[in-house]
């Protein structure tokens, strides 16, 4: 099988040259990212919130000792921003704070995914640039005697570094939107849960609780 694989890679740069063996290396990047992404986020607990979402909505309705209840059972990452919000009247910048650190950290190769998603169409045209130029310059020496088959075999070798150009920026763009995707829902539940937290519908502990708005 490994050797099957080098055979297909180095008929692939043969025929590609080194802008497709460029491509295949980012390829492979991106999917070591996506792997290491998947696991990060399943560890954190990433789209997993409803003992958070039960811990929030027990809160607001004045309910502090089964608040605390849920939030002990969540394996959520952001357990520890809403426990020092449940402990006692926190700073809502502190709060915030804390919630963009943790997202921070999960959102680490965001940029290198998209930069891939943007280079990698760039590198097949140029590629392609390259291959269109040998094969004109091909065509120049041929002078009148030109073989019509050499110059379409040029072309379409060629073409081929745009193609793997797109083959590898659509599934990246892809990839890097649905990781964005569930940043944004975690983000847009940390912040509507710590407002309901500093701002509940009833009171609880017997006293009253204080708002403090959360910058977006």
């Amino acid at each position: 099988m490994i050797v099957t694989l080098r055979d297909a890679v180095v008929q692939l740069a043969e025929l590609g040259g080194p802008v497709v063996l460029l491509l295949v290396g980012l390829s492979v990047v991106v999917l070591t990212v996506t792997i290491y992404k998947l696991w990060q986020f399943a560890a954190a607990g990433v789209g997993r919130h409803r003992a958070l979402q039960d811990a929030i909505a027990a809160w607001d309705a004045g309910d502090g000792s089964a608040a605390r209840q849920y939030l002990e059972t969540s394996r959520s990452y952001l357990v520890p921003v809403f426990a020092m919000a449940l402990d006692g009247p926190q700073d809502a910048a502190r709060l915030e704070a804390e919630a963009e650190a943790r997202f921070s950290r999960l959102e680490g190769g965001f940029r290198l995914l998209d930069s891939v998603a943007q280079l990698a169409p760039l590198l097949g045209l140029f590629g392609t640039v390259l291959g269109m130029i040998s094969a004109f310059q091909a065509l120049q020496e041929a002078g009148a005697q030109v073989d019509p088959s050499v110059l379409a075999g040029g072309i379409w070798v060629a073409l081929l570094t745009t193609a793997v150009g797109l083959a590898v920026a659509m599934p990246t763009s892809v990839i890097l939107s649905w990781f964005e995707a569930r940043m944004d829902a975690d983000r847009l539940l940390a912040q509507k849960g710590l407002r309901t937290i500093l701002a509940p519908s009833r009171r609880h502990d017997g006293k009253a609780a204080q708002a403090q708005p959360i910058h977006a």
